[in-house]
């Protein structure tokens, strides 16, 4: 059994973004392939200290201040050292720096994987303090993996060390969300139209959410936004100046709520301008649930789960008159909608399945642990 420790500043239950879900299916699925997975996090509340979270453990430390989103705890560096000991290998998820100065400081002399989530791109001015740091981090790690070969291609960070980064597309475990009973769907059946378009994620600032508003105004097409967050109230008002009457807020759901949805929409959207969107989670639920997509093009791995014309339509970024004609063009021709998502629904189980993920995953931990052994695997 490999022990593998995993480290990052926020994961369950306090935060649910998309790399706390990638961690959740690495830790769930590897066990399958003999991996006992552990999860070292901070939180502004943490009691319980260890919890169990499905199947694996979580540890939380406290986190004593956050400055431009990076959270910072002393009790974290010895925590670490002493769940490090314990593990055969780390596996750290960037960026975090933080967790840069943790990983020097301690020593630990594990093996370390890294997965690249995402480029350092609203930060810019601390990047420029922070670039030696990430650099020799960056050297110092084994081996990196990233989850679509157009981030590898149009990351300027990554290009140095491209000579030990793997690619590893993200995946989801479709057993794991939860079956919709059909008190749910009579109850949303009453709530949404019978045609519409869904967004699904966290209402932040690289959303592209004032686009798509914006490509509403005057036409007005059914869309329902599932999340919250800090631009939630931004939007609403945004929506009200526009007259926008065929937007619906609904805030943060649960995940039967959220699989109801997904099922129900017509096609997903997501209007995802800056490169801080490295991926899209919503984009796989999308595609496992066999849904046309809008998304736009930013040279990552949003256009590598949504092909353009084939999964769907990419548009420019933060171009409402693109995002409305995409949306127009979805709308008018429901068959084409149909074929988009049926050929996403093939992508999904051919590429972004959570067992492929995870087998390729386990792969690079042994190939670092047993690098004598790699013919033979």
């Amino acid at each position: 059994m490999i022990k593998v420790l995993h480290f990052f500043k926020t994961y369950y239950p306090d935060t649910t973004g998309g790399i706390e879900q990638v961690i959740f299916q690495l830790c769930k699925g590897n066990q399958a392939f003999g991996v006992e997975s552990q999860v070292l996090t901070l939180s502004p509340d943490p009691f319980p200290a260890r919890l169990t979270i499905a199947d694996h453990s979580v540890t939380r430390v406290k986190e004593n201040f956050n400055v431009a989103s990076t959270g910072f705890s002393l009790q974290a560096f010895k925590q670490f050292k002493q769940m490090a000991a314990e593990a055969d290998l780390v596996h750290f998820h960037f960026p975090w720096p933080m967790m840069d100065l943790v990983h020097f400081a301690t020593r630990h002399g594990r093996p370390t994987v890294l997965s690249y989530h995402s480029d350092i791109i609203k930060q810019r001015t601390l990047l420029k303090l922070y670039g030696p740091l990430m650099n020799r981090f960056l050297s110092s790690m084994d081996r990196i993996l990233v989850a679509s070969p157009n981030y590898l291609e149009s990351s300027e960070t990554l290009k140095p060390f491209a000579d030990k980064t793997t690619v590893v597309p993200y995946g989801l475990d479709q057993s794991a969300y939860p079956t919709v009973s059909t008190q749910k769907q009579e109850q949303w059946r009453k709530r949404v139209p019978d045609k519409f378009f869904l967004f699904v994620g966290v209402l932040r600032y690289y959303k592209g959410l004032d686009s798509l508003l914006s490509a509403l105004e005057g036409v007005d097409y059914p869309l329902v936004i599932l999340g919250g967050g800090p631009l939630e109230q931004a939007l609403k008002a945004q929506a009200e100046k526009l007259q926008l009457r065929n937007v619906l807020f609904l805030g943060r759901l649960d995940d039967e709520d959220k699989t109801c949805l997904l099922q129900m929409c017509y096609a997903l959207v997501f209007p995802s301008h800056l490169r801080s969107e490295a991926f899209g989670i919503s984009l796989l639920e999308a595609s496992m649930c066999g849904k046309p997509m809008i998304s736009c093009e930013i040279g990552t791995g949003t256009t590598f789960v949504n092909l353009h014309e084939e999964t769907g339509l990419a548009v420019a970024p933060n171009a409402p008159l693109a995002l409305r004609e995409a949306l127009r063009r979805l709308w008018d021709n429901p068959q084409q909608a149909r074929n988009f998502g049926s050929n996403a629904k093939a992508r999904f189980q051919k590429l972004f399945t959570a067992e492929r993920m995870c087998a390729a995953t386990t792969q690079v931990y042994r190939e670092l642990l047993e690098p004598a052994d790699v013919g033979d695997l």
